[in-house]
């Protein structure tokens, strides 16, 4: 989607639809902006109070645009972020498949809240109509801003863009299903971004045989068990940089059954979301190729499917990682820490600057969090405290859990080094405290989006979270560097 900012309405401009945001505490000033016919009648008769998310319709009333309305913000000096989405949403609602193009005066709106709500635009229109057969007419494609006084430039709207962009991606390969969405097919997606950006990214992939010969049998527990073989996808931007790399590592289980530890069937067709974690490191890739960050950064998917069959791992197995480290598998549904500690002991041949990994890893998660808020855990302070302010600023919202040694007792084994799994109690905190003890050489966060990554019910889809909030740390890094 094409954003642009300009101080008044254009007449002669190509958009359809007019929107103005009003403050409940003061809709005078439309008439004076607009020329708004008989404005203090039309709002008595109406008894519009531009209470939060009210709309009146303006058809006619506006000479230089025939399609307008107003949207109420309530009191603007009380918005809060959570308000912005819904207004964001509703917006979207009024204009999606009917104008391609409309203008949007948010001057109504507190400047620091422009950014935030730009973006929230750009997610609310979103949609997915890959496998239908008819597809939706007059998608939206640009939204002319509009006000008095803004922060917002053309650097920044760029950014917003290139978010989108890359938010939007991800989405799309969330919400593909497993016979289209498969290890292979997250290699190809990967080639195919570097090769339209040669300058800016370069791909590697290990197959599986690379992966045994560097010892990653934790890994090939999990993929061995599908006949889709499983692949280790790193792609580096802007590799030439000196400085050492930021590491985002993803959980990609394309399809993720639980294998001989099987799921109830209800709702495992959703288990296609098990690959967000890779999902958002391919998009936050295409938001900094789009974006041109200054800033080197290094993306590992680690990418398998989990499959019950004659191939696959039983419960009670042990197997050796590339660390060194031995692991008894009590159960074979918590594979995601499985393909992800080899992945992270790989990356350590960056001599990364930081490691995070993104990952879809436990109910217990949902259980505590939600949908809301993404679980965070880190060692590390400054590192829990850049990436908290990266999500409020990007309304991609993290909350800090704890990970400490207290908890490592939990997976002891009698019979390996670890074990998989820690008992029911906590179980997201021992899933963050069995990757840890693969993390110690380097400053690490793991986020686990298994509350976030995607919506059930009516508006079920992949999210593309927390791609704002990985772009908005990385791009406060990069200014940070500069």
């Amino acid at each position: 989607m094409k954003l642009s900012i300009n101080t008044s309405f254009t007449e002669n401009t190509s958009s359809q639809f007019l929107l103005i945001l009003v403050d409940s505490e003061n809709t005078q000033h439309l008439a004076n902006a607009y020329q708004i016919n008989d404005l203090n009648n039309l709002i008595e008769a109406t008894q519009f109070k531009a209470v939060f998310n009210e709309t009146l319709s303006l058809i006619g009333q506006i000479p230089a645009s025939p399609n307008a309305a107003l949207v109420g913000v309530g009191k603007a000096a009380e918005l809060q972020a959570a308000k912005l989405v819904k207004i964001a949403q509703t917006i979207i609602k009024a204009s999606q498949k009917k104008f391609k193009h409309i203008s949007l005066d948010l001057s109504a709106l507190p400047a620091e809240l422009h950014y935030l709500f730009a973006l929230s635009l750009t997610q609310a229109a979103y949609a997915f109509d890959e496998f239908k057969s008819k597809k939706a007419d007059n998608v939206l494609e640009q939204i002319s801003l509009i006000a008095a006084e803004s922060p917002l430039n053309a650097a920044q709207l760029k950014l917003i863009e290139a978010v989108q962009s890359g938010q939007s991606f991800a989405r799309d390969l969330g919400n593909r299903p497993g016979n289209i969405c498969f290890p292979e097919y997250l290699a190809e997606q990967a080639l195919e971004l570097a090769a339209q950006y040669p300058d800016l990214l370069r791909v590697n992939v290990l197959d599986e045989q690379q992966m045994a010969d560097l010892g990653m049998h934790s890994f090939l527990a999990v993929s061995k068990g599908s006949d889709r073989p499983g692949r280790i996808i790193t792609l580096e931007y802007q590799a030439e940089r000196t400085e050492a790399p930021v590491v985002l590592v993803g959980k990609g289980i394309t399809f993720d059954t639980g294998g001989i530890s099987l799921k109830p069937g209800a709702g495992m067709d959703e288990m296609k979301y098990d690959m967000c974690g890779a999902a958002s490191v391919l998009g936050t890739l295409r938001a900094l190729c789009e974006s041109r960050l200054a800033i080197h950064v290094v993306g590992t998917i680690a990418a398998a499917e989990n499959m019950p069959s004659g191939k696959a791992t039983r419960p009670g197995d042990i197997v050796s990682t590339m660390s060194g480290q031995t692991v008894e598998i009590l159960n074979t549904d918590a594979e995601g820490r499985l393909v992800l500690c080899d992945t992270l002991t790989y990356v350590k041949r960056f001599n990364p600057e930081l490691v995070i990994d993104i990952a879809t890893l436990t109910g217990a998660c949902v259980v505590a969090l939600g949908s809301v808020l993404t679980g965070m855990f880190t060692p590390d302070d400054k590192l829990a405290a850049e990436l908290s302010e990266a999500g409020q600023n990007s309304f991609d919202r993290v909350w800090r859990m704890p990970v400490i040694d207290d908890y490592q007792e939990q997976l002891d084994s009698p019979f390996a080094d670890i074990a998989n799994i820690g008992g029911p109690k906590a179980g997201a905190v021992t899933a963050a405290c069995f990757l840890q003890r693969f993390t110690r050489d380097y400053r690490w966060a793991h986020l686990d989006i298994a509350g976030t990554a995607w919506n059930s019910g009516a508006n079920k889809g992949a999210t593309g979270r927390p791609v704002p909030l990985l772009m908005q740390f990385l791009a406060h890094r990069a200014q940070s560097n500069g």
